[in-house]
């Protein structure tokens, strides 16, 4: 649980992280490779006063994750992998701020994509805020991750099931671990104060992933596309606090 003046900086934290975003979404164009989008990033977020929280974070080699089409997740970027015109784009961030982390994503469009691709983006988000209006002290977390996997699969996409949302504050990644499928009326019970990164991550095909061999790249088994959203959530006395929105 947060005190009020940690709540604080994890407020600042988000904030610089929703700048980010903000910001960045106009370098995802075609052309662009994935390694000057993150150094973009980077220089976004310490010209805020942050620092990113993925360098280096357990050997992570760049500022921020990119991940396009069939990617899921932990995309490295590179100098070599440019955008193309139909791609959809996964720009995931950390910040730190005075010791406090911050996490989130958005999948944007790549000019001109396909029906599958909007929808699949859609969905991503409208699982997660679904789910996050849930949120209040005595939620079980299992409500939570059982909204997600129901709206995913009830518009046709399945739910990897090797990767989780998490909590955050003085840590990247804490305690509870938030799958984004579940069972209602079990879990961990919710109590003002938590901070979560809600993350649904969902799949237009299989939802079996393959780790490629630079340890952190997860694609899709079958190669069809996938989407992520993310915001990290401040579990308020009443309801919620969206930290990076």
């Amino acid at each position: 649980m947060l005190n009020s003046s940690e709540i604080s900086l994890m407020r600042l934290s988000g904030n610089i992280l929703s700048n980010v975003l903000k910001e960045i979404k106009e370098f995802c164009i075609i052309g662009n490779s994935t390694l000057a989008i993150s150094k973009k990033a980077e220089e976004i977020i310490r010209n805020y006063g942050g620092e990113p929280a993925f360098l280096n974070y357990k050997g992570f080699p760049e500022s921020i994750c990119i991940s396009i089409n069939d990617t899921l997740i932990h995309g490295i970027p590179k100098k070599d992998i440019f955008l193309k015109d139909g791609d959809i784009v996964s720009i995931d961030v950390g910040v730190v701020y005075k010791g406090y982390y911050t996490d989130a994503c958005r999948t944007f469009f790549v000019g001109h994509v396909s029906d599958q691709a909007q929808k699949i983006v859609k969905i991503a988000e409208e699982c997660f805020f679904n789910a996050v209006n849930l949120i209040k002290p005595g939620v079980h977390l299992g409500d939570i991750s059982y909204t997600i996997g129901q709206h995913a699969q009830a518009n046709g996409f399945s739910i990897p099931r090797d990767f989780t949302g998490h909590g955050i504050g003085k840590n990247l990644h804490e305690p509870p671990f938030i799958p984004n499928y579940g069972v209602k009326g079990t879990g961990v019970i919710l109590r003002e104060g938590m901070c979560l990164a809600i993350e649904p991550m969902i799949a237009a095909g299989t939802n079996e992933v393959k780790i490629l061999n630079d340890g952190w790249t997860v694609k899709m088994l079958d190669g069809k596309l996938s989407a992520h959203y993310e915001n990290t959530v401040l579990v308020t006395n009443d309801g919620y606090e969206i930290l990076t929105k």
